[in-house]
């Protein structure tokens, strides 16, 4: 059976009437967005004759990603995050914001208040029995290559079972991740454990989803960073260390070429002793480098619903329910 209704008056005004284009209150961005929308996947039931049990289907899985908390850990895996990446990338080269550490996405497991260090901080509880040392080290610069002292630098990453502090309850508060500003050569320099990638659970919503793509849903080892300072341009991105298997292979599309970076292993004791370290390690060098921009907006991360970033709003609170 193959039924077109979409572009009948009926159910054009029926459109009009669900988007609330009637009713004088609401939102009118978000009436013409919502519009759109349903408009959209109107016109899919019809060009690919979608059954009801195909839709009740649908509605199951986003039930459940709302339960467990996963649209964020979807979303990157269906390319949203690394679109809205390329459309900045797009907006910063019409502005002629050229230049600069290239930026990737976020993913949803930043918490606010991280423990803040001049120049070097611990990230570690030495908790860890699995995890390797990591000697993480670099330079913040900007484009003509002058170092920023004083840049912040926020790092965060998962530990050596792939699991990140606050939403995994068996961690320490804040474990694996620290504010560091750079000294007065711009350096930052961090002592923690090499992470491990993770993947979406199984059994998820998530995994249901990419499932039906054909897709697995497994991330390569990798670091998060937030870094800023005035008169420079935000940057959100995040290392892949090279090596895993996955690091060209990343089911949320977070890898650039520019981001890949090797760990030397180091076994050297006169290596390790200078370093306050009492066996091998491996070092990590991410340089990074700030654009300029004069624009305040720029100079900030977007906002957007992040854990504990605000405790008196709702959807801060509800950022730190995700679950991986």
């Amino acid at each position: 059976m193959t039924v077109k209704i979409f572009d009948t008056p009926e159910v054009q005004d029926f459109l009009n009437t669900v988007a609330g284009f009637d009713q004088a209150g609401g939102n009118e961005r978000a009436k013409q967005i919502m519009h759109r929308l349903l408009s959209d996947l109107f016109r899919l039931m019809d060009d690919f004759d979608v059954s009801a049990e195909e839709f009740w289907s649908a509605v199951s899985v986003l039930t459940a990603l709302g339960h467990e908390a996963q649209f964020g850990l979807l979303a990157p895996g269906l390319g949203f995050d690394h679109y809205l990446d390329m459309r900045m990338d797009a907006a910063d080269r019409e502005r002629g914001l050229l230049g600069g550490t290239p930026r990737t996405i976020e993913g949803p497991l930043y918490v606010a208040g991280a423990p803040e260090a001049e120049g070097f901080a611990r990230m570690d509880d030495g908790q860890d029995q699995d995890g390797e040392t990591l000697w993480l080290t670099g330079q913040v610069r900007d484009v003509d290559g002058n170092p920023v002292a004083g840049a912040k630098v926020e790092i965060w990453h998962a530990n050596s079972k792939g699991g990140y502090s606050f939403f995994d309850p068996t961690q320490s508060e804040y474990n694996l991740r620290r504010s560091i500003f750079t000294d007065a050569e711009g350096r930052y320099t961090a002592r923690s454990i090499i992470p491990s990638g993770y993947g979406c659970p199984p059994d998820s919503p998530t995994q249901q989803v990419l499932d039906l793509l054909g897709r697995h849903g497994q991330r390569p080892a990798h670091i998060h960073y937030f870094i800023s300072a005035p008169g420079h341009k935000h940057l959100t991105t995040q290392i892949n260390l090279a090596g895993d298997p996955y690091t060209f292979d990343d089911f949320a599309f977070a890898t650039r070429e520019e981001l890949v970076v090797p760990a030397e292993r180091i076994e050297d004791p006169a290596e390790a002793e200078a370093r306050g370290l009492e066996g091998p390690f491996s070092e990590v060098v991410f340089d990074v480098e700030l654009a300029p921009t004069d624009a305040p907006e720029l100079q900030v991360r977007h906002a957007r619903p992040r854990a504990k970033e605000d405790e008196q709003d709702k959807h801060s609170q509800l950022a730190g329910t995700a679950k991986v």
